[in-house]
Order: C-alpha cells, then structure tokens, then sequence
C-alpha cells in the first residue's frame, strides 16, 4: 500500500468518525427533544389530573355536606313525626276513654230504656191478658161451647215443640188455645197456626181432643182480622169495657 492510499484511508476513517459524531449529535438532540415534549407532556397530564382531583375533592366536599345537611333535616323530620305520633296516640286514648264513657253512659240508658219498656210490655199484656180471660167462658158459650177448664201461660218443653200458650180453654170435646197481642199482626197469625200445628204433640193429654184456635188483640192491623178469619180462627177484639167475636154468625171454626 502507498503512503497516499494510506492517507486516503486516513481520511475516510476521519470523514465517517465526523459524519458519525454528527449523526450522534443530531440524536442526541432529538432524544433530549423527545423527552423534554415528554416531560411536558406529563406535567400537563399531572396538572390536569390535580385539577381533576380537585374538582372531585371539592364536589365531594359539597356532596358531604348536602348529604350531612339532609341527615340533619331527615333526623329533625322522623323527631317530629314521632313527637305527633305520640301526641296523637295520646288523643287518641283520651278520645277512645271519652268514647267508652259515652257508650257506657248510652248503654246504661238503653238498658234502662229496656228494662221500662219490659216493664210496660209485661204490664201491658197482662191488662189485655186480664182483658181477655174474663171473658173467655162467656164468648165461647154463645157459640156453643161450654168451657170447663181456663189455664194461662201453659208451657211446653218436650224438645222439637217447646211453646208457651197465653190462654188455654177446654171441656171434654174441646180444647181452644188463644193467643192474645197488645197489637196483633198477620206474623202474630201465622205464628199461632203453626203453634196449633204442633200443639198435640206437645200436649198429648188433649190428643183427643177437638182443637180450635183464637187470636185477641186490643189494636189490630189491617188485614190480620181477615186473615185469622180465612184460616178458620176466632178473632177476640175490645169493645167497652171487655171483649167480643168479631166473627159473624156465618163462621165455622177450623178443626186442627
């Protein structure tokens, strides 16, 4: 090799190290540049992230004391509405003693109302009872029959045809059984049919016996007088001082 292929070569080596320190240079200042972009990069994600931590910390801070405010009225509210509901509790219990008293005071004066009631009913119908019974013997002698026997308030209790019958009247052939009312109805009618329905098995010492009914009243309703009078009942009414039939002389009394 020649001195100047060797300077030659000298010199490709110094122009490629030049190049090269150059090129080391240049990368250097991009890296440096690429970090310092970087550095900023992140400093504006922190400071926007601390921005972000703030905003959170603050509307945290309003969400507590919302929160702590609303707590406070709820607690204030549940102590009122239960400060109401015991005082309405107690007005409550005052108004349930005054109520109790008030029914207890009506309660004594409907037993009272009752027990006078009772008492003019009992009495009542023992007048029109003591009415009635006078007169018995005489009003079934105008129409033929001679009563021997009178009984009042005849019970029965043989089971399936318990009754009580107000005035029995009776001779050898003839058993009547009257039902006196203060005021007589059509039910009352009724009522004393199927009493007579059942009168001899409850009674069956007048098995035998010719059964007619009669039903008195000293007011009676429109219609019921018909309707004994059709179903072959003797009807007792007052007149004066006493009673009559107010069957015509037509009337056959029905046999049971």
């Amino acid at each position: 090799m020649t001195f100047e292929e060797l300077m030659k070569g000298f010199e490709e080596i110094r122009y490629i190290l030049k190049d090269t320190s150059i090129k080391s240079k240049e990368t250097d200042e991009q890296i440096a540049k690429r970090f310092k972009e970087t550095d900023e990069q992140i400093a504006k994600r922190f400071k926007e992230t601390d921005k972000n931590f703030e905003e959170l910390r603050r509307h945290s801070k309003e969400t507590y004391e919302q929160l702590t405010k609303l707590f406070k009225e709820t607690d204030k509210q549940i102590k009122e509405t239960d400060k109401q509901i015991k005082e309405t509790a107690i007005a409550f219990e005052e108004t349930k003693k005054e109520l109790q008293k008030g029914f207890d005071r009506t309660q004594k004066n409907v037993d009272q109302a009752t027990m006078a009631v009772n008492n003019l009913t009992g009495k009542w119908g023992n007048f029109v009872v003591g009415l009635v019974l006078p007169a018995v013997e005489r009003l079934f002698k105008e129409r033929g029959i001679e009563v021997t026997q009178i009984a009042q308030n005849i019970k029965s209790r043989k089971k399936g045809f318990e009754m009580e019958i107000d005035i029995l009247a009776a001779n050898g052939e003839y058993v009547a059984l009257i039902e006196v009312k203060s005021t007589l109805k059509v039910d009352d009618v009724k009522e004393h049919i199927e009493r007579l329905d059942k009168f001899k098995p409850a009674f069956p010492a007048y098995s035998d016996k010719k059964l007619v009914g009669a039903v008195a009243g000293i007011v009676i309703d429109s219609g019921a007088d018909r309707f004994a009078y059709k179903n072959g009942l003797f009807v007792i009414a007052q007149s004066g001082d006493t009673v009559k039939f107010l069957n015509d002389n037509k009337f056959v009394p029905k046999e049971f």
